[in-house]
């Protein structure tokens, strides 16, 4: 269920070193050109290797791994469980500018519920990548499911992307939603309006049809 693969991280053996990440870096400077020899400059190489390891650090993390420690205890507790507005800050895998906006994420609990921090590390692990926001949005609810088993999982992204902001259409203001309901949230649809009910009412107008 889960389309994200496992070739998804380059294998280390053929990943290149910081040196050359670095001197490519150096060569995107002079193509837009400047001189990366000047002194603004000079430190600029090792400063965008490392906000790479942090733009991308999703690549070194396992969601499927994050979901792992679940709970049983729960009383019973049998009713939808809803994270919003959690932060999202990827990377268009065209452009390779950013995408920034914000993810609502809700489960139906089986037998099991999970940590809500875990919600939001696994949104981060797959945002955290070059990506596009229909497969963003897919991943984490699929992730969701598979290992929760829950009897349903819903998510919505609403995000602005700079390829379109700063570039190309220079369209400033517009922000694309997308969703993905699985179990429940599709079936049924007073599960479907109660989740939309609960974010922002933004989302829920071309979503509630």
């Amino acid at each position: 269920m889960n389309i994200d693969t496992p070739a998804a991280k380059l294998p280390e053996a053929t990943k290149p070193s910081r040196r050359e990440a670095e001197e490519a870096v150096r060569t995107l400077l002079r193509w837009a050109g400047e001189n990366p020899d000047r002194e603004g400059l000079l430190d600029t190489p090792a400063r965008v290797v490392r906000s790479y390891e942090e733009f991308f650090a999703g690549y070194d993390e396992d969601p499927e791994a994050l979901l792992a420690r679940t709970f049983e205890e729960t009383e019973g507790y049998d009713e939808m469980v809803v994270l919003r507005d959690i932060r999202i800050e990827s990377h268009c895998e065209h452009h390779m500018v950013p995408i920034i906006g914000r993810a609502h994420v809700a489960y139906l609990p089986g037998t099991r519920v999970v940590g809500i921090s875990k919600l939001a590390r696994v949104v981060d692990a797959y945002a955290r990548r070059f990506q596009i926001q229909e497969k963003l949005t897919a991943q984490i609810a699929n992730t969701i499911a598979e290992v929760l088993q829950p009897r349903g999982v819903a998510v919505v992204i609403e995000a602005g992307h700079q390829c379109m902001s700063t570039r190309g259409v220079h369209k400033p203001g517009a922000s694309m939603v997308t969703s993905r309901m699985l179990g429940a949230f599709r079936d049924d649809p007073s599960t479907r309006r109660e989740f939309l009910a609960m974010i922002s009412p933004r989302s829920c107008q071309s979503l509630e049809a």
